[in-house]
């Protein structure tokens, strides 16, 4: 069976996953080839494009065109759960009463105009709708890999009208035990915290979170932004999650948050200078996220962790790295899965995988997310060749042991090898990397390449055989996807990826998955006694991640970098006169 997975029914993030004989095989972002992060108002047509090409699939051969956005009833609670608190909204309320579905015919319009645009045929190959946090859990369930019963939880801004779902997967099958809906959005909320803090919306969430270790979370209470027992769970939209006339409006723009936070907390922050009392208040927030998603896990799946151990995690919401740290400390789990492309963009693989259960597919265990292009030396070569700076390169016999001894001198590297990775994080195929051991490597990324907030951590890759010692416990960790506290002795060794509240988030490298990575790293320890790199995503601020040779050579000669690994071509800048 093959399933076309695509997305981008939010009008941001659009991907494409290929699922063969429930194995992905391919998976793509559309902003990485349009090069417009998030892509936001399009669908993912060149990304389905390379699903298919890389796969060498026919579009007459698809079984089935998944995606994660469906129609909801009349009589569905969220559609009168969203009416009745959008009364001040007149127009809103009797839209989701009335005109419930005008988000999903205009994303079925589309879909089925991008399926046309490939050469499908709808009436051979199904378009199959899939609710929005359904492929959110089955994203994280059905690639997990995980026996048995197993808890799932969903949080992110919202979907058609859930914002947070819980449940459970056994035998292949998901389980709903609760939804919350819009407005009371877990996610929705810190994203308009994350407008107020000077960020974008839906990009600026990982700035949050890491400003918010810089700050007092008890200094501010921000308990009145919402209502939560451990059951119920209520959004104060007096302030926060607002509509229409309640948003507060700067320079004609609407904000998700009203006036009324504006009263209490004072102005928007703005510009990348100022940082208190905000640093205080992303510190608050975050404090606020992780208490009150603990307390409804506590609820709604305690009994199934305590019975099973162990917890499946996607939706935006599932990225905050600390949030997950707090879920991996609970006495009652024992392994938590973060979907590496927990945020929109996976709900691509999510509708994909939940179509072909359902149509009896086993779905396959995720083993890696080098899901993307590759480029052969000689793509790379013509690159070169037709990229007007005129590159100066050479080719590299040893690529592992060259570029080790660039890093161990303490010069930053761009390093471009092998498949383009699907989500957020960067994992060693698309990278800049840095000696953490040397001082200052990260100041002079962020100064010279980067551009990037000061206090946002950057993070290291490691190799298998230290990661327990250095990160004190052995939970998988592949994917960037958790904080670890680093052990005392190593926070010396590796100062330029510990955060400020000595936590890391790391990638643990195995060999099987990405051998070329894996020995660069081995090359470093020897040279430097140290078997980590810092690792950051392949793109200069506002970005999105690198995806071909000429995005590479480009940002290259955009920034102050001085060496390029481009497969085996290592390319360097001509010495200035």
């Amino acid at each position: 069976m093959i399933v076309l997975g695509l997305s981008g029914s939010l009008t941001h993030d659009p991907s494409a996953a290929l699922l063969i004989d429930g194995e992905l095989v391919a998976a793509a972002e559309e902003e990485r080839f349009l090069r417009d992060k998030h892509a936001k108002n399009r669908w993912p047509y060149h990304a389905a494009r390379f699903c298919l090409d890389f796969a060498g699939v026919n579009p007459d051969q698809i079984d089935y065109v998944a995606f994660p956005f469906a129609e909801i009833g009349f009589t569905h609670p969220g559609r009168l759960h969203f009416a009745r608190r959008y009364w001040y909204a007149p127009d809103r309320a009797l839209d989701a009463l009335f005109n419930g579905n005008r988000h999903f015919r205009r994303n079925r319009r589309g879909i089925l105009q991008l399926m046309a645009d490939l050469g499908i045929d709808a009436g051979r190959s199904p378009f199959v709708p899939v609710e929005h946090h359904l492929a959110h859990a089955s994203s994280a369930y059905h690639l997990s890999g995980f026996k048995g019963k197993c808890a799932i939880l969903g949080i992110d801004g919202k979907g058609e009208y859930a914002t947070t779902f819980f449940g459970y997967g056994e035998n292949g099958v998901i389980h709903k035990i609760k939804e919350f809906y819009d407005p009371d959005s877990l996610g929705g909320v810190y994203g308009a915290l994350t407008q107020f803090l000077g960020f974008e919306m839906l990009d600026g969430e990982f700035k949050v979170m890491g400003m918010a270790p810089y700050g007092d979370p008890e200094k501010y209470d921000f308990s009145r932004l919402w209502e939560c027992d451990g059951r119920n769970f209520k959004v104060n939209t007096e302030l926060v999650n607002v509509v229409g006339l309640r948003r507060y409006k700067d320079q004609r723009r609407g904000y998700y948050f009203s006036p009324k936070l504006i009263e209490w907390l004072g102005p928007k922050r703005e510009g990348d200078e100022i940082d208190d009392p905000y640093i205080d208040y992303a510190a608050s927030i975050q404090k606020l996220l992780e208490e009150t998603s603990l307390k409804l896990v506590e609820t709604y799946l305690g009994d199934i962790l305590r019975e099973s151990g162990r917890l499946c995690f996607a939706g935006g919401v599932a990225l905050n790295v600390k949030l997950n740290q707090r879920l991996m400390a609970l006495p009652y789990v024992k392994e938590l899965f973060v979907q590496p492309a927990a945020s929109d963009a996976g709900t691509a693989i999510g509708a994909a995988t939940y179509v072909a259960n359902a149509r009896g597919e086993k779905i396959k265990k995720l083993k890696h997310v080098y899901l993307g292009p590759a480029y052969t030396t000689e793509q790379c070569l013509k690159a070169i060749n037709e990229h007007p700076e005129k590159p100066q390169w050479k080719k590299i016999a040893d690529v592992p042991k060259t570029g080790a001894r660039i890093l161990a001198e303490g010069n930053p590297m761009a390093w471009f090898q092998g498949r383009m990775e699907f989500g957020p994080r960067a994992l060693g195929c698309r990278s800049i990397l840095g000696d953490p051991s040397h001082r200052g490597v990260a100041d002079r990324i962020n100064a010279q390449i980067k551009y990037r907030e000061r206090w946002r951590p950057f993070c290291p890759s490691m190799l298998d055989t230290v990661a327990a010692e250095i990160l004190q416990t052995d939970h998988p960790a592949p994917y960037m996807t958790f904080a670890f506290t680093v052990a005392e002795s190593w926070k010396k060794k590796i100062p330029e990826v510990v955060h400020e509240d000595g936590t890391a988030r790391a990638q643990i490298v195995d060999r099987e998955t990405n051998p070329l990575y894996y020995a660069l790293l081995e090359e470093l320890e020897k040279l430097r006694g140290v078997p980590v790199v810092l690792n950051t995503s392949l793109n200069r601020r506002g970005e999105p991640m690198i995806c071909s040779p000429t995005d590479a050579l480009n940002m290259f000669y955009g920034c102050d970098l001085e060496y390029l690994m481009l497969g085996d071509i290592l390319v360097t800048k001509a010495v200035k006169e």
